[in-house]
């Protein structure tokens, strides 16, 4: 009968995977697993901006200038502050540009008025 006895190999191997095995879940514990309560980056939060936005513009009849539809937004009685505090004049201008995307007959404001009204 041979007796086995371990090698420093085979102990450097049984501490590297072990460790691994450690540093791998240390990783994952450190991952978001949930949405943040304030992530305003996932479609129904843009979509849901999206909705404040063409309300104001609708209840404006269209006769705004970037900024003032900013300013009009942000006052807004749906403008939720807390979800949105990264809200800025350029978010604004990409989720416009989204919607002239999606509605390529529309060009500016006014556009998104008459889309709306129609």
């Amino acid at each position: 009968m041979r007796e086995y006895t371990m090698t420093t190999s085979t102990w450097m191997l049984i501490f590297f995977v072990l460790l691994f095995i450690i540093s791998v879940w240390k990783i994952y514990a450190f991952l978001p697993n949930k949405p943040l309560a304030d992530d305003d980056t996932t479609k129904e939060s843009q979509e849901e901006l999206l909705k404040v936005i063409l309300k104001v513009i609708k209840e404006n009849k269209g006769e705004l200038s970037h900024s003032e539809l900013f300013e009009k937004v942000k006052s807004d009685e749906n403008f939720d502050g807390k979800r949105f505090w990264r809200f800025n004049q350029n978010r604004l201008n990409q989720l416009i540009n989204y919607y002239h995307l999606e509605n390529s007959h529309t060009s500016c404001i006014k556009d998104i008025y008459h889309d709306l009204k129609a």
